[in-house]
Parts: structure tokens; C-alpha cells; sequence
């Protein structure tokens, strides 16, 4: 299966940050924190300007960003969780 995101919207898989346990206290999985590092993993061809200019977008696949905590659509596929997110949810390109 192949999604293509329309206008200025992202496909992206969000990626697990390692997490250090201190003190030995044990976090359960429904009291951790969303994910705000996500992998692109397609792009839209970019938003229309009021001349119709398509205007490019600032990410490209393989990219790894820093999305908005509530930002976005969840879907699961295959037992996997992505997001579809307008690029304004996009808040930096982590680089490096």
C-alpha cells in the first residue's frame, strides 16, 4: 500500500526516544508522553498560493522532525502507528 499525502500534508512514523529510568521507578506505557520525533516518510507537493504558484515544502523524505504533540491524524496500518499532519505541525528539522 502506497499513501500519497495531499496539498502541504506529511506522512510521517513517529520514532521511540530511548527513556532512562532513575531510581528505578517504572513508567507504564499509558502514562508516557507522545512521541514528538517523527520520520517523513512521504510529502505532499506543497500549498497553492493565491496565484496558484505551488509553493515547495520545507521537508523531504527520511527527514526526521519535531512535530506538534496534539498535531495531526493518527492511523494504524498493519499494526503500526503513523500521523498525517499539515506541514504547519511540523515545528523544526532535526539535523545532524
Amino acid at each position: 500500500m502506497t499513501i500519497r499525502p495531499l496539498g502541504d500534508r506529511v506522512f510521517v512514523e513517529p520514532v521511540e526516544e530511548e527513556i532512562e529510568q532513575k531510581g528505578g521507578i517504572y513508567i507504564p506505557d499509558s502514562a508516557k508522553e507522545k512521541p514528538l520525533k517523527a520520520r517523513v516518510i512521504e510529502v505532499g507537493p506543497g500549498k497553492r498560493d493565491d496565484n496558484g504558484k505551488l509553493l515547495p515544502m520545507d521537508v523531504k523524505k527520511g527527514d526526521i522532525v519535531l512535530t506538534s504533540k496534539y498535531g495531526g491524524t493518527e492511523i494504524k496500518i498493519d499494526d503500526k502507528q503513523y500521523k498525517i499532519l499539515s506541514s504547519s505541525d511540523i515545528l523544526a528539522v532535526v539535523e545532524g
